[in-house]
Protein backbone atom coordinates (compact mmCIF):
# COMPACT_ATOMS: atom_id res chain seq x y z
CA UNK A 1 0.00 0.00 0.00
CA UNK A 2 0.86 3.73 -0.58
CA UNK A 3 0.69 5.95 2.10
CA UNK A 4 0.90 10.21 1.78
CA UNK A 5 -0.35 12.36 4.07
CA UNK A 6 -1.89 15.77 3.54
CA UNK A 7 -0.90 18.30 5.58
CA UNK A 8 -1.80 22.12 6.14
CA UNK A 9 -3.64 24.32 8.60
CA UNK A 10 -7.52 24.59 9.00
CA UNK A 11 -9.18 26.09 6.50
CA UNK A 12 -6.51 25.38 3.66
CA UNK A 13 -8.55 23.05 1.93
CA UNK A 14 -7.45 19.41 2.78
CA UNK A 15 -11.09 17.94 2.96
CA UNK A 16 -11.71 19.18 -0.29
CA UNK A 17 -8.97 18.53 -2.13
CA UNK A 18 -8.91 14.37 -0.91
CA UNK A 19 -11.88 14.54 -1.43
CA UNK A 20 -11.57 15.25 -5.19
CA UNK A 21 -8.24 13.10 -5.21
CA UNK A 22 -10.40 10.12 -4.14
CA UNK A 23 -12.34 9.77 -7.51
CA UNK A 24 -9.28 10.95 -9.46
CA UNK A 25 -7.47 7.70 -8.29
CA UNK A 26 -10.78 5.54 -8.30
CA UNK A 27 -10.68 6.36 -12.27
CA UNK A 28 -7.13 4.92 -12.40
CA UNK A 29 -8.60 1.96 -11.10
CA UNK A 30 -7.01 2.00 -7.59
CA UNK A 31 -8.91 1.29 -4.38
CA UNK A 32 -8.28 4.35 -2.06
CA UNK A 33 -8.94 4.34 1.81
CA UNK A 34 -8.31 7.29 3.61
CA UNK A 35 -7.08 8.05 7.00
CA UNK A 36 -8.54 11.27 9.33
CA UNK A 37 -7.12 12.43 12.57
CA UNK A 38 -9.50 13.92 14.65
CA UNK A 39 -8.37 16.34 17.56
CA UNK A 40 -10.76 16.08 19.57
CA UNK A 41 -13.79 13.90 20.19
CA UNK A 42 -16.09 12.75 18.06
CA UNK A 43 -19.06 10.87 17.67
CA UNK A 44 -19.77 8.85 14.58
CA UNK A 45 -23.17 6.81 15.87
CA UNK A 46 -26.36 8.55 17.08
CA UNK A 47 -27.39 8.51 20.60
CA UNK A 48 -30.39 5.60 21.11
CA UNK A 49 -28.72 3.76 17.93
CA UNK A 50 -27.95 0.34 18.10
CA UNK A 51 -24.35 0.74 17.70
CA UNK A 52 -24.28 3.43 20.28
CA UNK A 53 -26.04 1.62 22.98
CA UNK A 54 -23.53 -1.59 22.75
CA UNK A 55 -20.51 1.61 22.70
CA UNK A 56 -22.38 2.81 25.84
CA UNK A 57 -22.75 -0.41 27.53
CA UNK A 58 -18.93 -0.82 27.38
CA UNK A 59 -18.07 -2.93 24.38
CA UNK A 60 -14.63 -2.56 23.06
CA UNK A 61 -15.34 -2.68 19.92
CA UNK A 62 -18.58 -2.11 17.40
CA UNK A 63 -18.62 -3.17 14.18
CA UNK A 64 -21.76 -2.07 12.23
CA UNK A 65 -22.14 -4.23 8.71
CA UNK A 66 -24.31 -3.51 5.91
CA UNK A 67 -24.73 -4.72 2.62
CA UNK A 68 -22.90 -1.77 1.45
CA UNK A 69 -20.68 -0.73 4.04
CA UNK A 70 -18.56 -2.21 7.31
CA UNK A 71 -18.21 0.96 10.00
CA UNK A 72 -15.51 -0.22 12.76
CA UNK A 73 -15.60 1.72 15.99
CA UNK A 74 -13.09 0.66 19.14
CA UNK A 75 -13.01 2.81 22.18
CA UNK A 76 -9.73 2.79 23.68
CA UNK A 77 -9.58 1.81 27.34
CA UNK A 78 -6.56 4.71 28.15
CA UNK A 79 -7.01 7.85 26.13
CA UNK A 80 -3.71 8.93 24.26
CA UNK A 81 -2.54 9.69 20.68
CA UNK A 82 -2.07 7.25 18.37
CA UNK A 83 0.32 7.14 15.25
CA UNK A 84 -1.28 7.16 12.11
CA UNK A 85 1.65 3.68 11.59
CA UNK A 86 -0.61 2.30 14.80
CA UNK A 87 -3.90 3.13 12.95
CA UNK A 88 -2.91 2.45 9.73
CA UNK A 89 -2.89 -1.83 9.95
CA UNK A 90 -6.40 -1.33 10.43
CA UNK A 91 -7.23 -1.11 7.25
CA UNK A 92 -8.02 -3.63 4.29
CA UNK A 93 -4.69 -5.00 3.14
CA UNK A 94 -5.55 -4.59 -0.37
CA UNK A 95 -5.81 -1.24 -0.43
CA UNK A 96 -3.85 0.39 -3.34
CA UNK A 97 -3.26 4.42 -1.75
CA UNK A 98 -3.91 5.82 1.66
CA UNK A 99 -4.67 9.08 1.73
CA UNK A 100 -4.25 10.78 5.53
CA UNK A 101 -5.69 14.35 6.44
CA UNK A 102 -3.76 15.03 9.61
CA UNK A 103 -1.00 13.87 11.51
CA UNK A 104 0.95 16.78 9.86
CA UNK A 105 3.95 16.31 12.32
CA UNK A 106 4.46 12.78 11.29
CA UNK A 107 7.31 11.02 9.10
CA UNK A 108 4.94 10.41 6.23
CA UNK A 109 5.78 11.63 3.33
CA UNK A 110 2.61 14.50 2.79
CA UNK A 111 1.73 16.92 0.37
CA UNK A 112 1.45 20.88 2.22
CA UNK A 113 -2.32 22.10 1.03
CA UNK A 114 -1.41 25.92 1.23
CA UNK A 115 -2.81 29.47 0.44
CA UNK A 116 -1.85 32.66 1.04
CA UNK A 117 -2.98 35.07 4.05
CA UNK A 118 -2.84 32.27 6.61
CA UNK A 119 -2.51 32.87 10.06
CA UNK A 120 0.07 30.54 10.51
CA UNK A 121 3.44 29.98 8.18
CA UNK A 122 3.96 27.45 5.76
CA UNK A 123 5.39 24.63 6.97
CA UNK A 124 7.42 23.25 4.01
CA UNK A 125 10.96 25.47 4.73
CA UNK A 126 11.07 23.71 7.76
CA UNK A 127 9.10 19.87 7.71
CA UNK A 128 11.54 17.65 5.32
CA UNK A 129 8.42 15.39 4.75
CA UNK A 130 6.68 17.54 2.45
CA UNK A 131 7.66 16.66 -0.70
CA UNK A 132 5.12 18.80 -2.39
CA UNK A 133 2.84 21.75 -2.22
CA UNK A 134 -0.47 22.01 -3.56
CA UNK A 135 -1.25 25.73 -3.39
CA UNK A 136 -3.74 27.74 -5.81
CA UNK A 137 -1.27 31.23 -5.47
CA UNK A 138 2.16 29.72 -6.38
CA UNK A 139 3.37 33.10 -7.12
CA UNK A 140 3.03 33.81 -3.40
CA UNK A 141 4.79 31.10 -1.95
CA UNK A 142 7.05 32.39 1.14
CA UNK A 143 9.57 30.85 0.28
CA UNK A 144 11.36 29.64 -2.78
CA UNK A 145 11.34 25.74 -3.34
CA UNK A 146 12.74 23.00 -5.11
CA UNK A 147 9.87 20.75 -4.05
CA UNK A 148 6.79 20.30 -7.08
CA UNK A 149 4.02 22.67 -6.71
CA UNK A 150 0.74 21.82 -7.80
CA UNK A 151 -2.78 23.08 -8.20
CA UNK A 152 -4.65 23.06 -5.21
CA UNK A 153 -7.46 23.11 -8.15
CA UNK A 154 -6.48 20.30 -10.45
CA UNK A 155 -7.04 17.29 -8.50
CA UNK A 156 -5.99 15.10 -11.30
CA UNK A 157 -3.11 16.38 -11.51
CA UNK A 158 -2.00 15.82 -8.41
CA UNK A 159 -3.29 12.27 -8.70
CA UNK A 160 -1.38 11.93 -11.69
CA UNK A 161 1.47 12.90 -9.96
CA UNK A 162 1.22 10.52 -7.06
CA UNK A 163 0.98 7.53 -9.76
CA UNK A 164 4.01 8.88 -11.04
CA UNK A 165 5.90 8.84 -7.70
CA UNK A 166 4.20 6.24 -6.53
CA UNK A 167 7.63 4.11 -5.46
CA UNK A 168 8.67 7.06 -2.81
CA UNK A 169 5.12 6.37 -0.95
CA UNK A 170 5.13 2.63 -0.48
CA UNK A 171 4.36 2.11 3.30
CA UNK A 172 7.14 -0.38 4.94
CA UNK A 173 5.35 -0.81 8.65
CA UNK A 174 8.76 -2.57 9.44
CA UNK A 175 10.48 0.94 9.49
CA UNK A 176 8.20 2.36 11.55
CA UNK A 177 8.25 -0.18 14.90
Amino acid sequence: MKVVGFAGFSGAGKTTLIEQVIPALRCRGLRVSVIKHAHHGFESDQPGKDTWRHREAGAYEVLAVSPERLVLQRSFEQAGERSVHEVLPALHPGVDWVLVEGYRDSDLLKIEVWRPGAARPARYPDDPFIVAIATDAPDQLPEATLRPVLDLNDADTVAAWLVDNGDRFDHVPEAHR
